[in-house]
């Protein structure tokens, strides 16, 4: 069930902190059949930095994000009292289908800093394959608690990270396409809600490279653990009290577009996202924010264009693909501009080829 105006904060109890793995035990206590459901690599990242011993049935996802192998997973445990879900977000969301199957609670524990899912109650599924979108579904209950060990995510390869600043980044654009006209009309939790997603765009702007330069280093700093609380928790906050006007809207209708291009399938979805920002900023005029975000996606290493997302043969024929789908009455790129057309992603498309090429002021 998924109501506009319900409001979905995020997890039932968030705790984060180098160290805080050692809770694990205390929190298992509550539990009389806990299970794991996770991916062989972020189970060993998790058993490198966990202090003690998990004595646990371990399940293994099929890395597709998938609503089938979420049922699968749920089928084989039979039955438990509690998910553990380690690893990123497509983990992450297949724990959560299962745990919502078994009628178990979700404890969330993120393996990488690359986006909200350890922390929102929805997911985004994907087809069996793993690479094509399919829909967001909105579960009945949030995580019981999500548990985030910096120490942990310190193991998160460079380009997650940068794809966790993409896609969170999107959270004050998809906002203020979708409420720059009515924010005299926000009710209070709106406000909250655009309030946050400002937030996420000054902390970024302010310790994202940082973040990054510490995370290459293996330090675990206030830059660090601050933009990884803002991907993984801040974010879910935007929509959580936001509802549909703080979801997703041009850049993320984009993304899943460009899911349906083989070539984009190496590349990671926050990074689609974030060109899926300037998409939307070309389609509703604000081509100087574009100019204004090129200097920051540089540094960060965020893709600027089609080129940088492998979109490189038959590019008009993929473009008119793309918008075809973004466009489409169903998705929410339709929440920034109710009269929008194929065409208009179309034109905003190549706008952002023209602008992004234009030689440095």
């Amino acid at each position: 069930m998924k109501l506009d105006l319900e409001l979905r904060p995020g997890a039932n109890r968030f705790v984060s902190e180098s160290g805080a793995l050692a809770y694990l035990d205390t929190i298992l206590a509550d539990f009389n059949q806990p299970v794991v459901i996770t991916g062989e690599k972020s189970f060993t990242a998790f058993t490198k930095a966990y202090p003690g011993e998990l004595n646990l049935p371990v399940y293994y996802y099929d890395g597709s994000a998938s609503d089938e192998n979420g049922h699968e997973l749920a089928q084989e445990i039979g039955h438990a009292d509690a998910v553990v879900g380690i690893g990123a977000g497509r983990l992450i969301d297949t724990a959560k289908v299962a745990a919502e199957v078994l009628g178990a609670e979700l404890i969330s524990i993120p393996t990488l800093a690359s986006n909200c899912a350890p922390f929102t109650p929805l997911a985004a599924i994907y087809h069996p394959q793993g690479h094509t979108f399919s829909y967001v579904e909105y579960f009945k209950k949030s995580a019981y608690i999500t548990l985030v060990d910096y120490n942990l995510l310190l193991s998160t390869p460079h380009d997650f990270f940068v794809a966790g600043i993409g896609d969170t980044l999107a959270k004050w654009y998809e906002m203020d396409g979708i409420t720059r006209d009515k924010v005299d009309q926000l009710k209070a939790y709106g406000q909250l809600s655009r309030a946050a997603a400002k937030t996420i765009q000054k902390i970024l702007f302010k310790d994202a490279e940082q973040a990054l330069a510490d995370l290459d280093a293996g330090r675990d700093t206030p830059a660090f653990e601050a933009v990884a609380d803002t991907i993984i928790g801040l974010a879910g906050e935007v929509g959580g009290f936001g509802g549909i006007d703080g979801r997703a809207a041009g850049a993320h209708a984009t993304h899943n577009g460009l899911s349906y291009l083989p070539e984009t399938h190496a590349i990671l979805h926050g990074s689609k996202v974030a060109y899926g920002i300037l998409v939307q900023l070309a389609e509703t005029g604000d081509d100087t924010e574009i100019r204004n975000l090129i200097p920051f996606y540089e540094k960060i290493g965020l893709p600027l264009n089609l080129e940088d997302l492998h979109v490189t043969d038959q590019v008009d024929e993929k473009i008119k693909q793309v918008a075809e789908f973004a466009a489409k009455p169903d998705e929410t790129f339709i929440l920034v501009d109710p009269t929008l057309t194929p065409a208009k992603v179309a034109d905003a498309m190549t706008k952002v080829e023209q602008v992004t090429s234009e030689p440095a002021a």
